[in-house]
C-alpha cells in the first residue's frame, strides 16, 4: 500500500514527470548502491543520464540552457531520491543550493561559462562554508581572500563539504576584508584543479555512505578577481537570502523519507510473526502506526505549505526553520519507532530502515542545527 496523500500543489505533468524520475532512480541507481557505498561516491555516470534527463537545474531559464521549471520540479527529484535506496546522490545539492548562487548573483559571463554543464552534469558542484572550527556560525570563517591587483589569494580550510571530491567547480565563502562578523564576507567560484586547491580525504559518515563528503584546503590559491561571485563584502547576505530554500529542501527529504519508511514497516510488520501472530496485529503495533502514520501527515501538510509560499517568494526564514526544525525531528522520531517494530532485522544493514536511521541523523545538523533553528524562531517570539 502506499501511504502517499492526495497533493494538490502538482498536477499531471509533474506527477509524469515523478513517474520518470522514479523509474530512473530504481533502475540506473538502486543497483548500484552496494558498490557506491564501498567507494564512497557515486559515479559520473549516475551525474551525465540525470543531465540528459532533465534531472539537474530544472529552474536555468532556458536562455542559459534549462527548461526554467518550476521549484515542484526540483522539489519532485528531492523527493524521489529520499525516497530510493541510495544515499549518494547530491542532486539537490548541486541544483537547490549551489547552482542558484550561480543564477542569484554570478555575472553573464560567469552563468555562460558554467551554468550550461551545470545542466548537463558534466560540471558538478558544491559550497563551501563549513570550517574545522566554526560549524553553523558563518559569521566566524577564518578563511581569507586578499587582492592582489587582479587576483585573490585565498587561504585557509574547509570540512564537511558535500559532493567535496567529485566536484568541479566550488563555491568558496571567506572572509575579503578585515570586518569582523558577517561584514567582510564573500563568495569565490573556484575551480577543481587550481594550483593550492587541494581535496583532502573523503570522509568516513556513520551514515550517507555512498555520498562524499570531503575536506577542502586553500593554499595561496590564486584566482582571477573575476571569480568573485556578485558583490565583494555581500557574501554573508546572499547566504542568508538563499538558506529559506536550502531548509525548505531538508524538510521536503525529512517527509519523503519518514513516508518511504513507515511504507515499509507497514508492508514488514503484516508479514513478520512473533507468538503465533502478525506483528501487524497487536494493538500496539496498530497504535504505533497510528502514531506515526498522524506525525507524517502533519509534516506533510505543513511541507507542501511551505513549498507552496517559496513559489510565491513568500517563504522567509522563520517559517523555513519551523519547517527544518518540526520536519527533521519527526523524521527521526519515526525512523527510530520504525526500526524498534522490525527487532533485530531493524539493525541489520540490508534493510532500508536501518540505513535510514543512519542517513537521517545528520538531518538534524547540517543546514543550521536544529539549535540555530531555535534561536530564529525564539528571537522573533521575545522581540
Amino acid at each position: 500500500m502506499s501511504l502517499e496523500i492526495k497533493r494538490k500543489l502538482f498536477d499531471s505533468d509533474h506527477e509524469q514527470f515523478r513517474a520518470m524520475v522514479r523509474k530512473f532512480l530504481q533502475e540506473e541507481a538502486d543497483p548500484h548502491r552496494e558498490e557506491w557505498e564501498k567507494n564512497g561516491q557515486v559515479s559520473r555516470e549516475i551525474w551525465k543520464r540525470a543531465g540528459e534527463l532533465g534531472l539537474l537545474c530544472p529552474g536555468v531559464p532556458e536562455a542559459f540552457g534549462g527548461v526554467g521549471a518550476d521549484f515542484r520540479y526540483n522539489a519532485i527529484v528531492v523527493e524521489e531520491t529520499a525516497r530510493c535506496t541510495v544515499s549518494g546522490l547530491g542532486f539537490g545539492l548541486h541544483s537547490d543550493i549551489a547552482v542558484p548562487y550561480i543564477l542569484a548573483y554570478g555575472t553573464e559571463e560567469q552563468k555562460d561559462r558554467y551554468l550550461q554543464g551545470c545542466i548537463d552534469g558534466s560540471i558538478i558542484t558544491a559550497i563551501a562554508m563549513t570550517e574545522p572550527g566554526t560549524g553553523s556560525d558563518l559569521q566566524g570563517v577564518k578563511t581569507r581572500a586578499v587582492k592582489d591587483g587582479d587576483e585573490y589569494v585565498l587561504n585557509g580550510s574547509k570540512t564537511f563539504i558535500t559532493n567535496g571530491q567529485m566536484a568541479d567547480l566550488v563555491i568558496v565563502v571567506a572572509k575579503s576584508g578585515e570586518e569582523e562578523g558577517a561584514k567582510g564576507v564573500s563568495l569565490f567560484l573556484v575551480e577543481a584543479g587550481t594550483p593550492g586547491f587541494e581535496k583532502g580525504k573523503n570522509l568516513e559518515k556513520i551514515g550517507l555512505k555512498a555520498q562524499d563528503t570531503s575536506e577542502l584546503f586553500f593554499d595561496n590559491v590564486r584566482i582571477p578577481a573575476s571569480n568573485l561571485l556578485g558583490e565583494e563584502g555581500m557574501g554573508f547576505i546572499y547566504l542568508m537570502q538563499e538558506l529559506a530554500q536550502e531548509r525548505l529542501q531538508v524538510g521536503l527529504i525529512a517527509v519523503a523519507g519518514a513516508e518511504t519508511i513507515l511504507e515499509h514497516t507497514v508492508n514488514y510488520v503484516k508479514e513478520r510473526k512473533a507468538f503465533g501472530r502478525t506483528i501487524s496485529s497487536f494493538q500496539n503495533t496498530q497504535f504505533k502506526l497510528a502514531e506515526l502514520s498522524a506525525m507524517v501527515t502533519q509534516a506533510r501538510i505543513f511541507a507542501d505549505h511551505c513549498l507552496e509560499l517559496h513559489l510565491t517568494k513568500e517563504l522567509d526564514q522563520v517559517m523555513a526553520a519551523k519547517l527544518k526544525l518540526m520536519t527533521t525531528e519527526m523524521q527521526c522520531k519515526v525512523i527510530d519507532e520504525c526500526l524498534q517494530l522490525h527487532g533485530g532485522y531493524g539493525y541489520m544493514w540490508e534493510y532500508p530502515v536501518a540505513r535510514a536511521f543512519a542517513d537521517s541523523r545528520v538531518q538534524k545538523i547540517y543546514a543550521g542545527t536544529n539549535e540555530i533553528m531555535k534561536l530564529i524562531i525564539g528571537r522573533t517570539l521575545v522581540q
